[in-house]
Order: C-alpha cells, then structure tokens, then sequence
C-alpha cells in the first residue's frame, strides 16, 4: 500500500485549480497559424474525425490519433522525459494514472476557456473532463420484455452463475476503480440493495458491503471479455438462446443497428450503470499552445463533440444535449447512474492491485463470503 502523503500529493495535484483565460479566438488563431500541426491522442477512433473537422474549420493542421490509454501515457511521459514532446493534447479515461503519472509530474496542464467556465460544473473543470461516457447494465430484448433483474445482487445468485459478461477487471481499471468508488462513496446503497434482494440486513466478514459484493460477483464465475464489443456480443447477439446480464459501454448499442438486441437494464438497483469521466489535459512544453487551447474550445462545442455524442457520450458542457436519437436512450437514466468522484482518483490508484487480489482469489473460490 502506498504512503499517506503520496495520496496526498496525488489529491493536491488533482484539486489545483486548472487554468482559465480569456477566450480570444482571434487571437489564438493567428498565433495557431505559426506553430506546428497539432497532434491529439485519444482512446476513441471518432477523435480522427474530430481532429479534421477542427483543421477544416479553422485552416489548421491537425491529426487525431487512436490508442489505448496506458500507450498514450507511456508516449507523452517518454516525450516529456526525452525532452522532445511530440504530442499536444491527449484526452484520457484513466485519471487515477494520469493524475499519477503525467499530472503529478507536471507533464500536463488543465486548460478551461473562460467562456466555458459557467457551462461546466465546477467539479468537471480540475482537471478538464470532457465528456461522460455511460457504462451500462444490459440486456437482450430478444429474449426478454424487460430487464430479468433488478439488482445487482441478484446477478451473484445460482441462477446467474456464469452468465454475466463484463470486461475482465484485471485488464481494465476502470473496473477496479468502479469498485474503489463504489466502497468510498456509494456502500450503503449496496448494503441496501441486498437486503431489498434478500429481505434481511447484511452480515459479512468483508470490510464493506462492496468487498462482498465484487467477491460473490467473481465467485459466481462471470463471463470475463477482452473488450466491450465481446460483451455486447455475448449479451445481445439476435441468434442467442441463453440469457446473460452484461455491462458494457453505451457505444455498442449503436449495433442494433445491424441486428444487435441491446436493451438498458433500467430498473437496476442501486445503480443502472456508472459515468466514467474522460479528461482533456495539454502537455506542458508544447510548442502548438495556441492551436492547443482553440482545439479544447473546440471540443467543448456542440459541432467538436457530436461525433462522440452520438455513441452517449455525454459533453460536461450543459448545453450541448445527447441526440434524440443516440440508440440507447441513456440519457433517460442520467439521474440512475454513479457518478465518478475525481476527488479520490488517487485513492482509486492506490487501491487498484487490493481489488485486484480480491477478485483473482474469489474467483478463484478461495475467500468466503
């Protein structure tokens, strides 16, 4: 476990307050006019798209590319240590290790035009989180009217032994992180919800209602993927005749489209699924500045974020709406989904390899309950 004080230093780090200025578009695009072409990284193919949209609209160079966040952070720290900082903007859904790795050592700065501020909640803006992306629980409306739980306990049950899907946690943080906030911020309503389930009060020998939680989910032998699209698959496939519960990004309802049969498990208790944050920080030494901040203005807007808007993607900007017709109707659930708490990322950082450890030993059956 780490020290106290490197939690602390993580919290300071993250609750600095990110820099704000005046917006002069004008003015930053003359400057953006003499630097560099700009380069942006993010975890979403869709940032391909937006970087040339910004470059048409603005008679900019840019280019958008597509990698997974432990690579994106191992490129801009190698930059940032080499001293040959290649990169401008990188959009992260990890904040637990960018706080840790890129935010801490000042590799990256915070960046809020002014004529954003009052559009974004305060909570959104140290560091600049672009958007929430909604993990949901979902199920197939071939097979079912409606959702076959309601619980998040129930999917520990017999009945479900082996068919719930969801991306390995030992893969994907996110995963270990949703547990961290679940047990900092949101145990009692899993306390609660299992004793709606099971009509009697929680008695554990775990630490907290979601320790036992996340162990009796492992030991039930879930479904584990390399990868959202696999979970859909598993979930909604329109030629299935078994029954799985799975929880996977809202992007992957786009494939109903084609055929999929993926339906929000609105009645879910006591959450529908969970807002994961994806942040928008600017390297330090860039030598596009300018460029940097018209291109987070820009990504705030209504016109930079629809293409991520349409998978649910939700802006921080109040005033940009998900579409009417985004396919999987989260926004109609906003008010059921967990909400990330930044202010503990470093905590979530911290706690990521216990929650690990506790999910590899009660899969594989060696805890009790």
């Amino acid at each position: 476990m780490k020290s106290l004080p490197y939690i602390a230093a993580l919290t300071t780090a993250l609750t600095s307050p990110a820099f704000a200025d005046g917006f002069d578009e004008a003015g930053l695009l003359a400057r953006a006019k003499t630097e560099p072409a700009l380069t942006v990284y993010d975890s979403t193919g869709k940032i391909r798209e937006q970087a040339a949209a910004f470059a048409k609209a603005y008679g900019l160079e840019a280019t958008g590319t597509k990698a997974k966040a432990p690579q994106i952070i191992k490129i801009v720290s190698g930059e940032a240590k080499a001293g040959n900082v290649q990169a401008d903007v990188v959009i992260l859904s990890d904040l637990p290790a960018a706080t840790a790795q890129l935010i801490k050592p000042g590799y990256v700065t915070s960046y809020v035009p002014e004529d954003m501020v009052g559009k974004i909640d305060a909570r959104y803006q140290s560091p600049l989180v672009v958007s929430n992306a909604p993990v949901v629980w979902a199920y197939n409306t071939g097979l079912n009217q409606s959702c076959p739980v309601d619980n998040i306990w129930a999917l520990t049950d017999p009945e479900w032994k082996g068919h719930v899907s969801m991306p390995d946690p030992q893969a994907k943080a996110m995963y270990t992180d949703w547990f961290n906030q679940l047990a900092m911020h949101y145990d009692a309503q899993v306390a609660a919800a299992y004793e709606a389930h099971y009509g009697k009060p929680l008695k554990t020998g775990f630490a907290s209602a979601t320790e036992a939680f996340v162990a009796a989910l492992a030991a039930n032998q879930p479904l584990l993927t390399n990868s959202d699209s696999d979970v859909a698959a598993a979930v909604g496939a329109p030629d299935t005749t078994e029954n799985f519960i799975g929880i996977m990004s809202t992007a992957k309802f786009r494939e109903n489209e084609n055929g999929m049969k993926l339906g929000i498990c609105a009645s879910m208790s006591p959450m529908v699924g969970l807002f994961y944050p994806s942040f928008m920080l600017t390297m330090t030494r860039t030598d596009s500045p300018a460029a940097a901040k018209l291109f987070t203005h820009y990504m705030l807007t209504e016109a930079g974020w629809a293409p991520q808007a349409a998978d649910g993607k939700m802006s921080t900007n109040r005033e940009n709406a998900v579409p009417a017709d985004e396919p999987s109707g989260v926004a109609g659930y906003a008010d059921k989904m967990l909400n990330y708490d930044t202010a503990t990322s470093g905590d979530d950082w911290v706690a990521r390899q216990d929650w690990q450890d506790l999910w590899a030993l009660a899969r594989a059956g060696q805890l009790g309950q």
